[in-house]
């Protein structure tokens, strides 16, 4: 076992698929020579060179169309975008080309492109640095959209991704970058699939749905509920797009309760597409409507507000709360 952070086990995985396939390059602002932003790629540049580790102009929808040409000509590149809120001027490329070109050619295409998005608050940013686009993504048909919640997922998660034939949308908490945890990097039998869902703590009255930088917060909210004897059970999506729609089910028709909680607003959020999902499987399981806990539907505020506007324990509690009341 090897502790690292989330950041690290990202460096980690992608140093590991670099090594693997040669046809693996990473692309991206500042990636090279000063590592990222958040020094996810530290060190890579130096040690694979400048033609697999490429620093790109300020162009996002540039770093995309380079990718896609790549793609089409047998590499796997993988890009990052420097900040969640700087995906927007790649979205041409990525909803009209990257996701669409496979099934125009009815398979005939493969495009395997990581697209790394590093997004959420709570790290004292502004506006453009501090977004939860995913919704945006789901909603687009031929991605599969992913997020990470902890280092061991990051590791694992990355890898698999670069390996998929198919182009990925890869959300990365940025405030859970430097939170460590053991993982092993010698062994894959540990991996959960990339798509599947995971009981990240096991319980019987309550099931709260979360994904990226809202697990732990969850995580949080079912030990403090656990004092007052409730027992609820955390599920981390890991997948958006596909939903493990199985092991979601399976989850809340043992429980009769679910909660689904992140970060964007929860107006049209992804959370509105899991309870309709739920509403329509679970119907006659359900104790109590399906609720949702999120941001509120403003642009997101200046860093000194943003504890008012990020969900946080005191919220998902007083959900938790309001499911038992029914």
């Amino acid at each position: 076992m090897t502790v690292l952070s989330l950041s690290k086990a990202l460096n980690e995985g992608m140093r590991r698929a670099m090594e693997d396939d040669s046809k693996v390059l990473i692309m991206g602002e500042d990636v090279g020579k000063l590592g990222g932003v958040f020094r996810v790629t530290d060190g890579l540049q130096k040690d694979f060179g400048e033609d697999r580790v490429i620093d790109t102009p300020l162009a996002e929808s540039g770093i995309i169309g380079t990718a896609i040409g790549l793609a089409l000509r047998g590499y796997r590149p993988v890009c990052e975008i420097q900040f969640d809120g700087f995906v927007f001027p790649a979205a041409d490329q990525i909803i009209t080309q990257l996701a669409k070109m496979p099934m125009r050619s009815l398979g005939a295409i493969k495009l395997p492109v990581v697209v790394r998005i590093p997004c959420g608050g709570g790290i004292g940013a502004v506006e453009h640095h501090s977004e939860s686009p995913e919704s945006y993504f789901t909603h687009t048909a031929g991605l599969r959209v992913v997020a990470c919640s902890n280092p061991r997922d990051a590791y694992s998660m990355i890898q698999q991704a670069i390996r998929c034939d198919d182009p990925v949308i890869f959300f990365e908490p940025k405030r859970r970058y430097w939170e460590k945890a053991d993982v092993d990097t010698s062994a894959t039998d540990w991996w959960t699939p990339l798509h599947q869902a995971e009981v990240v703590r096991p319980g019987t009255g309550l099931t709260l749905l979360a994904y990226g930088p809202m697990v732990k917060t969850c995580l949080e909210a079912a030990e403090a509920a656990a004092e007052e004897g409730r027992s609820l059970e955390v599920v981390d999506l890991r997948s958006l797009n596909p939903l493990d729609t199985p092991r979601v089910m399976e989850s809340v028709r043992k429980t009769g309760r679910a909660v689904v909680v992140h970060e964007a607003p929860v107006y049209s959020g992804f959370g509105a597409e899991l309870a309709a999902r739920i509403t329509e499987q679970c119907f006659y399981n359900l104790e109590s409507p399906v609720l949702r806990v999120g941001g509120f539907s403003t642009p997101y505020p200046p860093s000194k507000l943003e504890d008012h506007y990020l969900p946080d324990l005191d919220r998902v509690l007083d959900a938790v709360d309001r499911a038992f009341a029914y």
